[in-house]
């Protein structure tokens, strides 16, 4: 399956929103109805987009920071053309995740319609910058 430039468009969308806590970026490729899953704690968690949006615009975004973006495309399974998930790692501060994407494209082009996303590791502040 050929792979759909405007998918590769979608993610850096994604990450940029995650690095400037850009929250209009957040909007335009996370569906409305999707929502963001974690189990780190032994208990599934389960959030609404709305709800991290929030949690997002009250952040202060690595970008502001000086941290140069690191996000990376691990993997892109195609279900079918119009579906994919998409597996990245991403670092916000100290924080490195690695996020399953569930993507769609429909009327409003590719959308992020779940995320199940995992704590992978914590720097140090002697890591910072690497």
């Amino acid at each position: 399956m050929t792979l759909d430039p405007d998918l590769l468009v979608a993610i850096e969308t994604y990450f940029d929103a995650i690095h400037d806590c850009d929250i209009q970026k957040l909007s335009a490729v996370f569906h409305p109805q999707s929502s963001l899953f974690d189990a780190d704690n032994g208990s599934i968690f389960v959030e609404p987009i709305d709800s991290f949006s929030r949690d997002v615009a009250g952040r202060v975004s690595p970008a502001s920071k000086g941290q140069p973006r690191e996000a990376e495309i691990l993997m892109i399974d195609h279900l079918s053309p119009i579906s994919a998930t998409v597996k990245i790692r991403i670092r916000a501060h100290q924080s490195i995740f690695v996020d399953h994407l569930g993507f769609v494209k429909g009327e409003d082009g590719w959308q992020i319609v779940s995320k199940i996303w995992h704590l992978e590791s914590t720097l140090n502040t002697d890591d910072e910058g690497t």
